[in-house]
């Protein structure tokens, strides 16, 4: 599925990259697939956008696919099936060590990250009528965690496991999780990606909701219990109507290859999204955190060795456990 936005093409006669035809594109596949999620998740959004870019600048037919997300989308490039795939480091931790709930006991050694893409914030969007406040008041309520596997699937029931909350979890897509919370056939929508969240931009827009991360209390719990995580705030007026900043955890999304991936190809994808940030934030606000100064916040999975060649270039040095 490809998706265009008029500010994106707008930009591209500004694209800073080296023609096509002049690279070393020995061994480069004449299309490619990049791994995004649901429709309405940041995901979505960011991933068509790139497989458009890559499209343009590197005369690859290059199209985004919806996924369950990154746990799915970690083992579609272990195994080959997709050339990118994007994923929350927590899910790409367990892949890499074998315990990814999709397959369990293969270790996904081949892959390998390209470059950071932004912090997914964990949250919660409710109607303002429904008397839901935090993450404590969800208990006994109907609570929709996103697709099964995905970031938000996986990890939202283990942090109310933490916090002692049992409530009625379901899985759908962003856009379809939205839409029941909207209907009333779920109490709270809680979801996990790129700010800002497009099904929660929508919501906003068309309802009075109110959205939430986790208490001070809340907090100190889920980051004693879970290493993975690290605190965040969505700054106020982030969607409109909401003047108030949100307390919350987040987890950092990287953009991951196979390691058979050709060195140069993955050189230009990593020099394209690099060297072009306006029209990375074109595709997305969200990529305002796609910058050579988060790099190295991958702490475990081996850069591609063409990452490794465009980041030593430009004056970061890989350290040896993070050279694919």
């Amino acid at each position: 599925m490809r998706l265009f936005n008029l500010a994106a093409l707008a930009s591209a006669a500004l694209i800073s990259t080296t023609p096509a035809m002049a690279q070393d594109r020995a061994g480069w596949p004449g299309s490619m697939t990049v791994g995004t999620a649901s429709q309405g998740g940041t995901y979505f959004v960011y991933g068509n956008g790139l497989a458009g870019f890559i499209g343009e600048a590197l005369d690859i037919n290059a199209s985004g696919e919806v996924t369950g997300g990154p746990v799915q989308n970690a083992t579609l490039v272990e195994m080959g099936d997709h050339a990118i795939g994007l994923v929350t480091m927590g899910p790409a931790y367990e892949a890499w060590t074998g315990v990814s709930e999709l397959a369990p006991g293969l270790e996904h050694s081949h892959l390998r990250a390209l470059f950071p893409m932004y912090q997914t914030p964990f949250q919660v969007i409710t109607m303002a009528n429904s008397g839901i406040e935090s993450v404590t008041d969800l208990a006994g309520h109907r609570v929709s965690v996103g697709p099964a596997g995905g970031t938000p699937g996986t990890y939202w029931p283990r942090f109310l496991e933490t916090l002692g909350v049992e409530a009625t979890v379901s899985n759908a897509g962003a856009a379809d999780a939205a839409s029941q919370l909207k209907d009333g056939l779920i109490d709270a929508f809680a979801f996990a990606a790129g700010v800002p969240i497009s099904a929660f931009s929508q919501l906003a827009a068309e309802a009075d909701v109110r959205m939430f991360g986790f208490n001070e209390t809340e907090l100190a719990t889920i980051l004693e219990n879970h290493p993975e995580v690290s605190t965040l705030d969505i700054p106020a007026g982030t969607y409109s109507g909401h003047d108030y900043d949100q307390h919350t955890v987040a987890m950092w999304n990287y953009a991951i290859a196979n390691e058979s991936m050709p060195e140069s190809l993955a050189y230009e994808i990593v020099k394209l999204v690099m060297e072009n940030h306006d029209r990375m934030m074109a595709i997305h606000g969200a990529a305002r955190e796609t910058l050579m100064e988060n790099v190295l916040n991958n702490t475990f999975l081996p850069f591609h060795p063409g990452a490794v060649r465009y980041y030593e270039e430009n004056g970061i040095e890989i350290p040896e456990n993070l050279r694919g």
